[in-house]
């Protein structure tokens, strides 16, 4: 486990105990072009504040966006971004490659 790693799971950790509605964010699956490796974390707090980067920045807005989502509904979801899906190009992941985001609610 890389120090970064741990850095976010304890700011969702400390996040939680102040209070905050929190989502972690892992990327699960990548193909061709991706920014960064399977594993990698964002944690997301309901006010839009974050740690850490599932795709060197590409497609942070988006899954920002869906982690507050998440924190509201806490209905945890897969994220596909790609070439051949629309909201790729939108969000700047025009690369050639593709990720999956599971993104959950941290309770």
């Amino acid at each position: 486990m890389s120090a970064d790693h741990e850095d976010i799971l304890g700011a969702a950790a400390e996040w939680r105990r102040d209070g905050r509605g929190v989502a972690l964010a892992t990327v699960v699956t990548t193909w061709g072009s991706s920014p960064r490796p399977v594993g990698s974390q964002l944690v997301v707090d309901e006010a839009g504040a974050m740690l850490g980067s599932v795709s060197g920045g590409c497609i942070e807005g988006a899954v920002v966006s869906e982690a507050i989502e998440v924190i509201g509904d806490g209905k945890p979801r897969v994220l596909d971004f790609g070439v051949t899906n629309e909201q790729a190009w939108e969000v700047g992941l025009a690369c050639g490659g593709k990720i999956q985001v599971f993104v959950e609610k941290v309770a």
